[in-house]
């Protein structure tokens, strides 16, 4: 939240802060953590710090107290990959990352190496935006609680996931043209495979299709814990298909089908509808994302001014 201007209204930012999360907590029934400071960086940062329900302030003179002790891992936008290449370079805190040369920092990590360098100096000029910007790509993935060691397991997983995508994806009135899945074996290897389609689509049981070809063509018979998908390269809803002579199912009727799921879904819960082959599993028809406990807001708690 952008609180630019609202000094008058609430003088206090930590007081703000705290009341805010006071209220979620008595009125929508769950916690949050909530980070205070002068840019969207440093307030991030202090929403990660100790959990849960707190308030946490991280401004520029707390710096060097509060961020830079932290494993340079905890930075955003240092991933697995950036990690690794800054403990070549022997650095492992944020700290250290702030101390560095920017100029050895970008010849092993280009500009990326500039980017986090500022991050870990607190430097982040980007506004809030008042607008969420579009979906570059929609996803999502899950941890299984057993080790699947079974195709049609597999499968049914990422058709649970292929719902929530698809679902995202006809919110949004936008279809995807690349598709991609990840698999993370027991051992804790990970493998992802992408395909470009000839056609976008949001179709649940198309995208499912896909998913498989790409499961299919990469699983190496080992116990899997985590699958995902994700799609790429978005594109408007109302991008008419090319039809093709070799094309044996009607996607007109499947679009029909996920419309009228989606609407039944929005009316009478989540639950409304779902495949068959998930009414006796243990897999969860609408997998991956916010837990399902978590989906539903305690109305008993809720208070409507």
């Amino acid at each position: 939240m952008d609180m630019s201007g609202t000094k008058w209204l609430f003088p206090d930012p930590i007081q703000t802060a705290e009341l805010i999360r006071e209220r979620i907590s008595h009125e929508l029934g769950f916690t949050v953590n909530i980070g205070v400071s002068d840019n969207k960086l440093l307030a991030k940062m202090a929403s990660d710090f100790r959990k849960p329900d707190r308030v946490h302030t991280l401004f520029k003179e707390e710096m060097q107290q509060k961020m830079w002790p932290l494993p340079v891992k905890d930075l955003f936008y240092v991933g697995r990959a950036s990690a690794g290449k800054l403990y070549k370079l022997g650095i492992y805190t944020i700290g250290q990352l702030a101390q560095a040369d920017p100029n050895v920092l970008k010849a092993h990590l280009k500009s990326h190496g500039l980017q986090i360098w500022n991050f870990a100096n607190g430097i982040d000029l980007s506004p809030v935006q008042p607008v969420t910007p579009a979906n570059k790509g929609y996803g999502n993935s899950t941890t299984i609680a057993f080790d699947v060691q079974e195709a049609e397991t597999a499968k049914n997983v990422l058709l649970a996931l292929a719902e929530t995508v698809s679902a995202r994806l006809r919110k949004d009135q936008v279809k995807a043209e690349v598709i991609s899945i990840g698999i993370r074996y027991a051992d804790f290897q990970q493998i992802s495979h992408q395909m470009t389609l000839n056609h976008a689509t949001n179709i649940t049981i198309e995208l499912h299709q896909y998913v498989c070809r790409l499961f299919d063509e990469i699983w190496n018979r080992k116990p899997i814990r985590h699958l995902g998908i994700h799609t790429a390269r978005i594109k408007d809803g109302g991008e008419l298909r090319q039809l093709s002579f070799f094309d044996l199912a009607n996607f007109e009727k499947w679009e029909d089908m996920d419309c009228a799921v989606d609407q039944i879904r929005l009316k009478y819960g989540i639950d409304a509808v779902k495949r068959a082959v998930f009414i006796r599993g243990s897999i969860d028809h609408l997998s991956g994302g916010v837990s399902r406990e978590k989906r539903t807001v305690a109305y008993d708690r809720l208070v409507i001014d």
